[in-house]
């Protein structure tokens, strides 16, 4: 079964939040969706423009009809100084009546695994109908300081020092505080560590949560996956051809 599916993916606006692989996510979903409609991948905070798609500068409505007529999917968004994408231009309303599906980047982690967020974050349309949030499996295990973004709000949030690990409980504790997502994406599950502690941290949780590896499926790898929703995890892993 595709990602999209395992996730739910229906027509309208996603928003894809939390850390540790959400523009790999917005790409594995793209090329997933764009065999079933059109697509436009943007942000709503800041977003590199994709490499694999064609990329949309402040375009105008008929500039992203017509680029969607040549290509099944599209990156859309205003440049900033330092060459990356920004919000468009175009509202997410209108960006939803010109595509079949809009993900949107819709968070920021500074390329860390894990994270905490402030009070602004994350920054999810009015009109999304979904929000995936990814965590980084890779960071568990290691110290706070090292793989959060925003340490200092995640150790408020759990009582730990930024010298502590950040454990698959700790790190549970403050996405149940959070309460964002509607559904959890624990990603880097390549290996078999990561894997234990994205399963320890998936039975903590009380959203639905899908683990693996977007990697595998953006190198067209078969990636199996393990599930688990309401503490019944159901485990079976693959990433090879």
């Amino acid at each position: 079964m595709r990602l999209c599916e395992q996730l739910g993916i229906e027509k309208g606006v996603t928003s894809v939040i939390g850390s540790g692989g959400k523009t790999t996510m917005l790409h594995v979903l793209a090329r997933e969706l764009c065999r079933n409609g059109t697509v436009i991948l943007t942000t709503s905070t800041h977003i590199r423009p994709s490499d694999e798609f064609p990329c949309l500068f402040s375009p105008s409505e008929e500039e992203v009809r017509a680029a969607l007529q040549e290509a099944p999917a599209v990156c859309v968004g205003s440049l900033t100084e330092d060459g990356k994408f920004t919000a468009c231009s175009l509202s997410f309303e209108t960006l939803s009546s010109l595509a079949d599906y809009v993900l949107v980047e819709a968070d920021g982690s500074k390329r860390l695994p894990l994270k905490a967020h402030a009070s602004h974050e994350p920054v999810i349309p009015e009109n999304s109908q979904k929000s995936v949030c990814v965590v980084g499996a890779s960071g568990l295990g290691k110290p706070i300081r090292e793989a959060v973004h925003r340490p200092a709000l995640f150790c408020a949030m759990t009582g730990a020092s930024e010298e502590d690990i950040a454990t698959p409980e700790l790190t549970a504790r403050v996405l149940m505080q959070e309460a964002l997502g509607d559904i959890y994406f624990i990603n880097q599950c390549e290996e078999a560590v990561p894997r234990s502690y994205a399963e320890a941290l998936a039975a903590r949780l009380d959203k639905p949560v899908i683990c693996g590896s977007l990697r595998c499926f953006l190198s067209n790898y078969s990636c199996g996956i393990f599930a688990a929703s309401n503490f019944r995890i159901e485990t079976s892993f693959r990433c090879g051809k």
